[in-house]
């Protein structure tokens, strides 16, 4: 069988949220649609859903709950551009559950931006935080655009105009967003702005908890910008202890080189570990003797990504799969390692510092291979674990230094990891589904002690 169709490969398509969208686009007459080779994110989820279920013995009425998001929101928005012109965007809001506690997740501005992917990264955040035992509930949202086409006052005026169309479906109590894909402190720090501008007067700065991830001046926390990443970093460590693996003069290849990717090359580069390849949108590059972490990150923030640096040799992206490292951080969208790329990979480790970039198949054949994966719903939760420490600062107006920050953070981590490994040992399961498992027995048991209203 062929790998599924990568987001990096994957033709440009319309923005169907459903199988009956495509259906009844169709105009007269046309020939059906293939959906044959589509990827169905939010599917893959609910399987790994079912099979935790199995393993709990979760509830049959609490897992059909628990398969679909609460709300589902979807906004059209006009925004004048820099020429004059207005444009209609598309931005969605996905609210899987908060059982635990507010709706928390983040906010995701790129051209693939779909309801699909929307409802799988809900339920995801909803399963990272009852793993963590953070009192958050999930929820995923974005707006349809290609970011690089836009203008940073473009930027703000979409994000302003999408925050005034979620109106009162967010707030510091209710659904707490956060930076994503394509979006960034400032981005957050619009969304603070503008919503606070939108309440009483009275209860103005009361609201700066309505999203998490800010600038530091802007209410931030210190060590939010590299939380997820560090979760990532730290992840590694434990296996690397368990394993008794010395870190010491190893090797990395990262795909993607944004926030996650870049901060897992620095932190990683502390520890000995050298990155030989990565790549983003623009293509792939290696070097036998490493990149300079810091030159590499500060060049991608100067220009957008890794393309015309000259510290590495241009790659193809089957070049960059087969490169041989000991560990592989996919750091970029979901659905990047198939088939093919499970079959190339030559390394020791994979932590997942995306969400969802192993497809089923692509897993199956790294478990078969012996290659061992953190996966996402605990290598990347570093994130929504500061932003829930941002969140108590700011509700107590209170600031605490990143040396607090990290200890709070590695101690989590540590904890969660050994939870989940010690778990898929004894029940004989992959890491993956014991961390389901875990999230699962977390959220069954609060159901279980409040009940059904009504």
């Amino acid at each position: 069988m062929e790998p599924h169709v990568t987001s990096e490969t994957r033709p440009s398509e319309p923005d169907y949220d459903s199988v009956d969208d495509v259906l009844t686009d169709r105009p007269s007459g046309a020939p059906e649609v293939d959906l044959s080779d589509r990827y169905e994110f939010f599917r893959v989820i609910q399987g790994y859903l079912d099979d935790a279920s199995k393993v709990v013995g979760l509830p049959a009425h609490l897992s059909e709950m628990l398969a679909q998001p609460k709300n589902e929101l979807i906004v059209h928005f006009p925004v004048r551009m820099d020429d004059g012109t207005m444009q209609l965007f598309k931005g969605y809001r996905i609210q899987h559950n908060n059982l635990l506690g507010p709706y928390k997740g983040g906010l995701r501005f790129h051209q693939t931006v779909s309801l699909d992917d929307l409802k799988a990264l809900a339920t995801m955040m909803t399963w990272k935080c009852a793993l963590m035992k953070i009192p958050f509930g999930g929820a995923k949202g974005g707006v349809k655009v290609d970011t690089r086409a836009l203008s940073e006052d473009e930027l703000m005026r979409v994000t302003r105009r999408f925050t005034h169309a979620l109106g009162n479906n967010i707030g510091p109590n209710y659904d707490i967003p956060a930076p994503d894909v394509g979006t960034s402190g400032q981005v957050m720090v619009w969304i603070m702005d503008t919503y606070m501008n939108q309440v009483g007067h009275a209860a103005k700065n009361a609201q700066r908890a309505v999203v998490t991830g800010k600038t530091l001046t802007c209410g931030g926390s210190p060590g939010r910008e590299k939380a997820t990443a560090q979760g990532v970093v730290h992840c590694i460590t434990e296996w690397a202890k368990d394993n008794r693996f010395d870190l010491e003069g190893k090797t990395a290849i990262i795909q993607g080189f944004g926030n996650v990717g870049s901060f897992s090359a620095l932190l990683l580069s502390k520890l000995g570990v050298s990155t030989i390849a990565t790549g983003d949108h623009t293509g792939y590059m290696r070097t036998t003797e490493g990149f300079n972490a810091h030159k590499l990150s500060e060049y991608v923030k100067r220009n957008g990504s890794i393309a015309g640096y000259e510290g590495g040799k241009s790659i193809s992206r089957e070049e960059f799969f087969a490169t041989k490292a000991d560990l592989f951080i996919p750091a970029a969208l979901e659905n990047q390692i198939g088939a093919a790329e499970a079959k190339a990979l030559d390394v020791k480790l994979i932590a997942e510092g995306a969400n969802g970039p192993c497809n089923p198949e692509g897993e199956k054949i790294l478990v078969e291979r012996g290659i061992p994966i953190i996966p996402d719903v605990l290598a990347n939760s570093g994130g929504v674990t500061v932003s829930y420490y941002e969140w108590v600062q700011n509700l107590r107006s209170e600031t605490w230094d990143l040396d607090e920050v990290d200890r709070r953070l590695e101690k989590t981590m540590r904890d969660a990891y050994q939870r989940v490994f010690t778990y898929a040992r004894e029940k004989d399961i992959t890491p993956r589904v014991a961390a389901y498992c875990l999230a699962l027995e977390h959220l069954g048991q609060a159901y279980a002690e409040r009940g059904i209203f009504p």
